[in-house]
């Protein structure tokens, strides 16, 4: 592993320069990655009503996304790594578009099921082959932290999302429903942006003609230098790497986390509306604020947890957090305000853990096999996207309440942070 030395003034040169130009365009594109995956959250609160879905058609519909999603994101990291990440994210970032415009004119709930996976499959490998490419111009004590400039993108999409989609839903354009509109509107920046990638990107720091000669040559030299450290104690081919006790510990600690992230971010702006009656518009803005505390606590966590290089305990505690205040706010359901407040911690605790939670995997294994093992774990994991909304879903129509569905986030989300602390990842 690369070493503890300071950094060179060298060093922090070449890493804000690379921070400067690669994380904040890779940050707009995880908002409108994430603006497109759960924009069905908002668009749920007209469209069941328009086409007569049930929860249960609904969740089903939501969380399909994620079976498309889990066939391709292994191929997808690979190619990220062998062959060029602008060239394949560019590729995921325009099909998806187009779907997602697509999602503007279904009208039964078979078409509704099949856009849905044809939008799991366009966007499967985009944020692992993300995750690789940092992998790419960071190393892998800067890593938590780039990636949490990086994820902040889940959190200040909501932020934004929320408001625009509550006014878009207030729209009737042209003879079509608001939330029609709301998947037009967010499909076609993915196809603008998806074109741009081709120009904006770089896939490797030996052709970045925006880094000066030196902070080209040390940044290779030290990606060099923990590629060769990391080959020596923890050299796996992409089989023995998925067959690896803590990649499929991993993959398990991620399902159980994203039962709940995607219980919470589907189903809260509807759970919102039913709470309180209250305007469409009101209601998305009320749904932002679990994301404003989520992007503090998911910045200062990936800093802190680079500064102490500690991953474990900065992944499991906010997953032990989440679950207790979901458990308060199950507890509290009757008195709105507590609940309400207790939703917000659940919300910022869903996402927090996620860029420590990321450096895990190239700690444990270098190139392919980290690409694979990446792409194992966000495939497996994000089944939990599909679990959760359909377990709140489908226990909401049996049982008319939604606290059967949130008691299964609950234990989801303790479990993840127990199977964390059994990892044996040791890295100095």
């Amino acid at each position: 592993m690369s070493s503890t030395a300071p950094t060179s003034a060298l060093g922090q040169r070449a890493v804000r320069r690379i921070s400067v130009r690669l994380l904040p365009y890779l940050f707009v594109l995880y908002i409108i990655a994430f603006l497109d995956r759960v924009n069905v959250g908002f668009a749920g609160l007209e469209m069941s009503r328009d086409l007569g879905f049930s929860d249960r058609v609904f969740s089903l519909g939501a969380g399909i996304f994620f079976v498309g999603y889990f066939l391709l994101e292994i191929p997808g990291a690979i190619i990220v790594e062998r062959w060029s990440a602008r060239r394949w994210i560019a590729r995921i970032l325009v099909t998806w578009g187009l779907v997602t415009i697509g999602m503007g004119f279904v009208h039964t709930a078979p078409q509704f099921y099949f856009v849905r996976l044809l939008l799991g499959f366009a966007e499967a490998g985009f944020f692992p082959g993300i995750v690789v490419y940092l992998t790419h111009w960071f190393r892998y004590e800067d890593r938590a932290h780039a990636g949490a400039l990086f994820m902040a993108a889940i959190p200040i999409s909501n932020i934004l999302g929320s408001p625009l989609a509550g006014w878009i839903l207030g729209a009737h354009w042209f003879g079509l429903q608001g939330w029609r509109w709301l998947f037009v509107i967010e499909g076609v920046p993915a196809v603008i942006f998806g074109i741009a990638t081709l120009y904006c990107l770089t896939d490797w720091p030996t052709e970045a003609k925006w880094l000066a000669a030196d902070e080209k040559e040390w940044i290779t030299q030290e990606l060099q230098r923990e590629k060769e450290a990391k080959g020596k104690v923890h050299s796996h081919s992409i089989a023995e790497a998925l067959r690896h006790r803590e990649v499929i510990l991993l993959a398990l600690i991620y399902f159980l986390a994203l039962i709940g992230i995607y219980g919470f971010n589907i189903w809260f702006p509807t759970i919102v509306k039913r709470a309180t009656g209250l305007p469409n518009l009101t209601v998305a803005l009320l749904s932002a604020l679990p994301y404003v505390a989520g992007a503090v606590a998911m910045l200062w966590n990936g800093w802190h947890s680079d500064r102490t290089r500690e991953r474990r305990w900065h992944t499991a505690v906010p997953l032990f957090v989440g679950g207790a205040f979901l458990g308060l706010a199950i507890a509290m359901q009757n008195h709105l305000l507590p609940a309400f407040l207790a939703m917000i911690i659940v919300g910022a605790c869903t996402t927090a853990f996620m860029p420590s939670f990321w450096a895990l995997p190239t700690a444990i294994l270098s190139e392919a096999a980290a690409a694979a093992s990446i792409g194992f774990i966000n495939s497996v994991g994000n089944l939990g996207g599909f679990t959760g909304p359909f377990a709140i879903g489908y226990l909401s129509t049996r049982t008319h309440s939604f606290a059967p569905g949130l008691a299964v986030v609950l234990c989801a989300m303790i479990l993840s942070g127990v199977i964390v602390l059994r990892l044996r990842i040791h890295h100095t």
